[in-house]
């Protein structure tokens, strides 16, 4: 089991500022790729929530060198996020890049479509109507969030979808799959040659589960369990440091089980939704970043649902 910090993992890093006419107003994302194994690529965001300081950068993003072009996973939160990180790929490889996979509709995954040739952008069907209805929205949001940062971004809803299964991209063999335990509709790219996981945001890594989305704690679990069981080297979380082995899953399922005992059980003992989320958190997640914030969240976005199915158990 290894863990690595993406900024100390290799002697050399790569640095790219998004282009003098963006960068007169002091808002620059320095991206910084990392390669984990030959050909594999990962920039690393922070495990912050949105703000006017981060820009939003608080998502990983990748990309995957094939002998036929380049693999981009998600495009990042804004346009300014996807021109840095185009130009970063395009630096780093010197290759045209030939897929876009925008693995589900959050905005800091799929904002910074418009820096990508359209032709390139591919997503899951349910996923790209899902950025259809709520990407407006999303948008107003996240004005609000990170303001200047957001100047110029456009949603671009792709023109490609894909389908889960086998996937060869040149002297890649990958396998997609479509599971729902975050959003719905939620893509997963294996990287089978190499043997990397790139699990977007079904996997949290030293930062807390979001939840808006989600169809339930126990279908995100039951799903989590399936993706483990595939033969992976390398795991690339949706936000946390890369890690190699199982310790991200062991700790998402620990920090799920809890959840859900805590929800259910307050929705028992007839626990207001205030004291829910003043609830202690176990010590043992004490390294995972925004816990109390997310359980503010998440209280408000699933805690209704407990306390529904506990009242059904109550005697007529």
């Amino acid at each position: 089991m290894k863990r690595f910090a993406l900024s100390l993992l290799m002697p050399v890093l790569l640095l790219v500022d998004v282009g003098s006419s963006l960068a007169q107003d002091g808002l620059e994302y320095r991206l910084e790729a990392t390669e984990i194994t030959p050909g594999v690529w990962v920039v690393e965001g922070s495990t912050e929530s949105f703000s006017r300081e981060n820009g939003g950068n608080i998502v990983n993003t990748a990309f995957i060198e094939t002998d036929v072009g380049v693999v981009v996973i998600d495009s990042g939160p804004s346009r300014r996020y996807g021109e840095a990180f185009r130009a970063l790929i395009e630096t780093t490889t010197g290759k045209s890049i030939t897929h876009v996979l925008i693995t589900h509709h959050h905005p800091d995954h799929a904002f910074g479509n418009q820096a990508f040739e359209p032709e390139t952008l591919y997503m899951l069907p349910a996923s790209r109507e899902l950025l259809a209805r709520d990407g407006d929205a999303f948008s107003d949001n996240m004005y609000r969030l990170v303001g200047d940062w957001m100047r110029g971004t456009e949603i671009v809803l792709p023109p490609n979808t894909l389908e889960p299964g086998e996937w060869q991209v040149g002297n890649r063999r990958f396998r997609l799959l479509e599971l729902t335990g975050h959003t719905g509709s939620d893509l997963v790219v294996f990287d089978e040659t190499s043997g990397v996981l790139f699990t977007a945001d079904m996997l949290f890594y030293d930062r807390a589960l979001t939840t808006p989305q989600s169809p339930g704690l126990d279908v995100w679990a039951a799903e989590l369990e399936a993706l483990e069981a595939l033969p992976y080297r390398w795991v690339v979380p949706g936000h946390g440091p890369v890690v190699e082995g199982d310790v991200a899953f062991r700790q998402m399922q620990d920090y799920l089980a809890w959840l859900d005992r805590t929800l259910s059980q307050a929705a028992t003992e007839g626990l207001s939704m205030m004291e829910v989320m003043n609830l202690p958190i176990p010590e043992r997640f004490e390294g995972v970043a925004e816990r109390r914030h997310e359980l503010i969240r998440t209280t408000t976005h699933l805690y209704p649902h407990y306390e529904k199915a506990a009242l059904a158990l109550l005697p007529e």
